[in-house]
């Protein structure tokens, strides 16, 4: 008998527990909002407060006889194909490492895409696992990285064998989608688990216009950020698995070993409430949603300086597999300025905010809660941004280095290398020392420098000149990189 997807266990729960009246000598300290700063009511609203009970002791009871968190589990798995779904409340950055830990251990070898999100290095920091990397798919044109190949894939392998598995970032940030299928079938033929970190992807199970989902292409494990393209909240996240490689009780005691035993229940509400919305609504309003972006990419192409990229510029042979239409990226070279102060000058006069924005896109993320106010809030932003490009013009340019110059030898374990002695140094005598940090623009958050890598000058020249045109550095010691963070020699 198929599951009831009119059920919201969390909700339903939450709901139970008001009508009910119980009252918690328990955290949270709040109890219920009345011992909130009424400032803080003033802003959040009661029902942040109100939703904010425990776990096991509130929302269930002590031992969790009602099933209310795995109730919600098993139908968010039946909602997207998988065997076994397990929420998180920590983002897929602590899933991502929960997957990567329940497929291979300290002093293994693990074949990962250098295009991963820094929460995958730092997964390997974490555990000690040796990276076997496999090149992005670059265009050397649009100085983009689109996902690894199958074919890349299966060259890692053959060449390291003894690897426990793999790992694919898919879609990008950008929306360009791997071969997922290509590559579940090279880690199937060896009988290796295949990774996606799909954090990008919540919506494509629910539109058959989408790129292929992970579970449907054959993966093992399946990372999704529901706050990122769904109805969640921020730190709302699930992985998913299907198949006999990966055993459910150690991928759910890997989660446990790193997740947090004060998990956020509105956090789960989220979820729950995106996978019911999406069983009942889904093809339509991400159909709607289609429609909107379609409608959105036609009006922007249309403004002077404008290009959206689509599935004609990053899809292809030695490119990408499969493309998404909804974050809409937006090269602006021809207005004379950077992704960088395009993106401050729209938040300074028109209070919008770019999803993405580098040394030449800025990108605007759609998704099925956009409507034709939003957009055209959008399209009069861009269209005022193009009139007064030459306000913006003379940006610092940014120094992009060719594929092969942008990528830098491993010559230590991430780990080791994170962990040695370290040294600060002034950035122009860093070139040939050992990296001790990791060193990264954000958004994306995909790492150009790694622990363990020895330091080039190209790359050096990238992230100051970027630095200056108003690259942010985030995880840098040195945001400003006058210094940079090494391994002390001797």
């Amino acid at each position: 008998m198929g599951l009831n997807h009119d059920e919201a266990p969390v909700l339903d729960a939450l709901a139970r527990y008001h009508d009910a009246d119980e009252l918690g000598f328990t955290p949270p300290g709040h109890k219920q909002a009345r011992g909130a700063d009424p400032r803080a009511r003033a802003v959040l609203g009661d029902a942040v407060f109100f939703g904010d009970v425990l776990a096991n002791g509130g929302l269930d009871d002590r031992l969790t006889r009602g099933r209310v968190l795995e109730r919600a589990e098993e139908l968010m798995a039946d909602a997207v194909h998988a065997d076994h779904t397990f929420f998180s409340t920590c983002g897929s950055s602590l899933s991502v490492k929960a997957a990567m830990l329940a497929v291979t251990c300290p002093g293994h070898r693990l074949v990962v895409g250098r295009d991963a999100h820094k929460s995958v290095v730092a997964g390997l920091i974490l555990s000690g696992v040796e990276p076997v990397w496999v090149e992005p798919q670059w265009d050397a044109v649009r100085h983009i990285a689109h996902p690894p190949s199958a074919a890349a894939y299966d060259k890692a392998f053959t060449e390291h064998p003894d690897a426990d598995g793999a790992l694919v970032t898919s879609p990008t940030p950008y929306g360009s989608a791997a071969d997922l299928a290509g590559i579940a079938d090279v880690c199937h033929r060896r009988g290796k688990p295949l990774i996606v970190d799909e954090a990008w992807g919540a919506h494509l199970p629910f539109h058959d216009e989408l790129p292929s989902w992970a579970m449907d292409a054959g993966a093992d494990i399946c990372v999704t950020s529901i706050h990122k393209m769904g109805s969640g909240l921020e730190q709302g996240s699930v992985f998913h698995l299907q198949g006999d490689l990966i055993d459910p009780a150690e991928l759910a005691s890997r989660a446990d070993l790193l997740g947090t035993t004060s998990p956020n229940v509105l956090l789960y509400a989220g979820i729950d409430a995106w996978r019911r919305q999406m069983v009942q609504h889904g093809r339509e309003l991400i159909g709607r949603a289609l429609e909107l972006a379609a409608r959105t990419r036609t009006a922007i192409e249309a403004i002077d300086g404008f290009h959206v990229n689509d599935a004609a510029d990053f899809c292809g042979p030695d490119l990408a597999a499969g493309f998404d239409p909804f974050p809409v990226v937006m090269d602006i070279r021809e207005l004379g300025t950077t992704g960088y102060r395009a993106a401050d000058w729209l938040r300074g006069h028109h209070h919008i905010n770019a999803h993405l924005f580098d040394h030449r896109r800025i990108s605007a993320q759609l998704t099925h809660a956009d409507d034709e106010e939003t957009t055209a809030r959008l399209l009069t932003a861009l269209h005022d941004l193009a009139d007064r490009s030459t306000d913006l013009s003379h940006a610092p340019q940014v120094v992009v280095p060719s594929p092969a110059d942008l990528r830098m030898n491993q010559v230590r374990l991430p780990r080791d290398a994170y962990f040695a002695q370290h040294a600060e140094v002034p950035v122009a005598e860093a070139c040939g020392r050992i990296a001790a940090e990791m060193i990264t623009p954000y958004p994306p958050g995909i790492p150009v420098v790694l622990p363990g890598e020895r330091l080039t000058e190209p790359v050096l020249e990238y992230l100051t000149t970027g630095v200056t045109a108003g690259m942010f550095l985030p995880d840098a010691a040195d945001q400003q990189l006058n210094t940079v963070r090494v391994v002390a020699e001797g």
